[in-house]
């Protein structure tokens, strides 16, 4: 048996922070009902490249969820919307502060159907503060945040992530604590509302600069140890391809200087102007072998050396494929790979990710909603499938 099984999860949130959230809480079992509205539905749908009909990143987020297509803005929808509240132990959603409300179908109401209902709002910056109604994406949460203004090199614009540190810490937070106020609610028997912020929530990748920051001692962007402040904790080009050293701890640093032949001076470990005939040293010595030669020595000699992957090769990685990081889902248009979360039971069996509304009929009858009442919105076109 998953964990989650006897959980039910109704998802208002689209795109990338709030499904990746749901696919977790999915992944291990909780029955996740995906409400979209009739028209696109959720926005990652219709996003390049395509696997069949949907978006290859649509189908990645939304595996083993459901799909109910229901138009919140009539006044039928909102009330078949909130008779299904009881239903369900968790509501997710992604909208800006108010917008819920707006609907008719803000907090109060919500637990007002379901006291034991668990509300979880994932948002940009918070439901309180001066920008609780800005709008922003992931690069500006680490903007704002600081964490940005951490990355080098020095002298020049902060580099941006190839990835979404907001979106995706915002996730493992709503998943986090709609975990635990599940267990609250065994001991209190009341629902809870849990307010997440991309603000706050990608601060934690930072949180050992961000200890020196508040204790008095702010690092030069680009200089600190993490940042570039270090020849010994960087990336290198080799004979075809990158490699990265990161040999922090002295027994590293003196290990691999010693199986190269060079000097090994401790004064490697601690940022400074000496730093640049380090680092032109080192660059030297990278260049002359092949990353397999590279891993190789770093095998032999348990130096932290590893090369730098691209992500074409991720599947054949000896390592990665041993710890089953990936998974394969079975589709209409066929077979697709996909990544597992840490946690993912490895003998998961995946359903694919639902066509908008393909559930609509089935949530409805589970919720309550009798087949003339479900015909009749139909009918309307108050719900589709």
């Amino acid at each position: 048996m998953l964990p989650l099984a006897n959980v039910r999860v109704l998802d208002l949130s689209r795109l990338l922070p709030g499904p990746f959230a749901t696919l977790a809480l999915a992944d291990l079992g909780a029955q996740v009902d995906k409400l979209e509205d009739l028209e696109g539905g959720d926005y990652l749908r219709h996003m390049p490249p395509p696997h069949g009909a949907e978006s290859a990143m649509f189908a990645a987020l939304n595996r083993n969820k459901r799909s109910l297509a229901l138009d919140l803005k009539h006044a039928d929808g909102k009330s078949t919307f909130l008779s299904m509240l009881p239903h369900y132990d968790v509501l997710i959603e992604q909208f800006r502060p108010g917008v819920m409300d707006r609907l008719g179908i803000g907090y109060a109401t919500l637990h007002e159907r379901n006291p034991r209902l668990i509300i979880c709002s994932l948002t940009g910056y918070g439901q309180t503060g001066p920008l609780r109604n800005a709008a922003g994406h992931d690069l500006n949460y680490l903007a704002r945040s600081g964490v940005l203004g951490l990355q080098g090199p020095t002298g020049v614009a902060p580099q941006v992530p190839a990835f979404q540190v907001a979106d995706i810490g915002g996730a493992l937070w709503s998943a986090f604590g709609i975990v635990t106020a599940l267990y609250e609610r065994t001991i209190t028997h009341k629902g809870k509302i849990i307010d997440i912020s991309m603000l706050e929530a990608n601060m934690g990748f930072a949180a050992l600069a961000f200890g020196n920051v508040l204790a008095g001692h702010p690092p030069a962007r680009g200089d600190d140890t993490l940042s570039g402040g270090l020849s010994v904790y960087g990336a290198y080009r080799a004979k075809d391809g990158f490699v990265t050293i990161a040999a922090l701890e002295p027994k590293f640093w003196l290990r691999f200087a010693a199986a190269v032949g060079i000097e090994a001076d401790l004064s490697a470990l601690l940022p400074g102007p000496h730093q640049v005939a380090l680092r032109a040293q080192l660059a030297t010595l990278f260049a002359a072998r092949t990353r397999a030669e590279w891993e190789a020595f770093a095998r032999q000699h348990d130096c932290c050396v590893e090369p730098v992957l691209e992500s074409d090769e991720l599947q054949r990685d000896r390592q990665l494929v041993a710890r089953q990081a990936f998974t394969t889902v079975a589709t209409k248009a066929g077979p697709l790979t996909q990544l597992n979360t840490p946690l993912t039971p490895r003998d998961r069996t995946h359903s694919e990710a639902p066509r908008k509304g393909e559930h609509t009929r089935t949530i409805l009858r589970e919720a309550g909603v009798s087949d003339q009442a479900i015909e009749a919105l139909f009918d309307r076109k108050i719900i589709a499938e």
